[in-house]
C-alpha cells in the first residue's frame, strides 16, 4: 500500500521554503505582461503589493536610476528576490551577525560578497541576512521580484563606514504604510 502524495491545497498550508520563495519570484519576473504594468517614476522607487505563495508577502517593484535601500537585514523572515528587467547589484556580508543588543559592530576581512543581477537572475537568503541592493544603471530602469516569509515583521537599517556598521533605525510594517 503506497502513502498519498500531499496535495498541492494541503502543500500550500506549509510554510514556503526559500527554495519555493525563488520559484514563486522566478515565475513572476517571468510575467512580462505583469512586469510592464508598473508604473515607473523618474525620482524614486515603485512597488505593488503581490500575492505570495503559502502566506508570504511579495512585491515587484521599480529602481529608478542610481537608486538603493541602503544596508538593511529582513530580521526573521527569508526571502528571495529576482531581477525582472535591468541590473541590479547586491552588496551583501557573508557572516552572522548578532540580532540583538547592539549598536556597532567590527566587521571581519573578507565578509563582503558582490553579486550583479542581470534580467532572470536572482537569490533566495536566510534570515538576518544583512545587504544593500542597487540600480548603478545612469540612465535605465529595473523591475525586481521579492517574497519574504513570514511577512516582514520589521527590517534594521544599518549604516556602513568602512568595517564598520551601525544600527541606525528600526522600522515596522506600519511605517511602510
Amino acid at each position: 500500500m503506497s502513502l498519498p502524495s500531499l496535495s498541492p491545497a494541503s502543500a500550500s498550508t506549509a510554510a514556503p521554503t526559500q527554495a519555493e520563495l525563488l520559484d514563486f519570484v522566478r515565475r513572476t519576473a517571468a510575467d512580462t505582461e505583469l512586469i510592464a504594468s508598473l508604473p515607473l517614476d523618474p525620482e524614486g522607487r515603485t512597488w505593488v503589493r503581490l500575492a505570495g505563495p503559502g502566506g508570504s508577502e511579495a512585491w515587484l517593484i521599480g529602481w529608478p536610476p542610481g537608486t538603493g535601500t541602503g544596508w538593511h537585514d529582513h530580521a526573521d523572515s527569508v526571502g528571495a528576490f529576482v531581477t525582472a528587467a535591468g541590473e541590479l547589484k547586491e552588496n551583501a556580508l557573508a557572516a552572522r551577525l548578532p540580532t540583538d543588543g547592539w549598536k556597532t559592530l567590527e566587521l571581519s576581512d573578507g565578509v563582503d560578497r558582490e553579486r550583479r543581477l542581470t534580467s532572470g537572475k536572482g537569490r533566495a537568503f536566510g534570515r538576518h541576512h544583512v545587504h544593500e541592493v542597487l540600480n548603478e544603471s545612469p540612465d535605465r530602469h529595473a523591475v525586481s521580484v521579492h517574497a519574504y516569509y513570514p511577512p516582514l515583521p520589521r527590517i534594521r537599517r544599518y549604516s556602513r563606514t568602512g568595517r564598520t556598521l551601525r544600527l541606525e533605525q528600526l522600522e515596522r510594517p506600519q511605517d511602510w504604510q
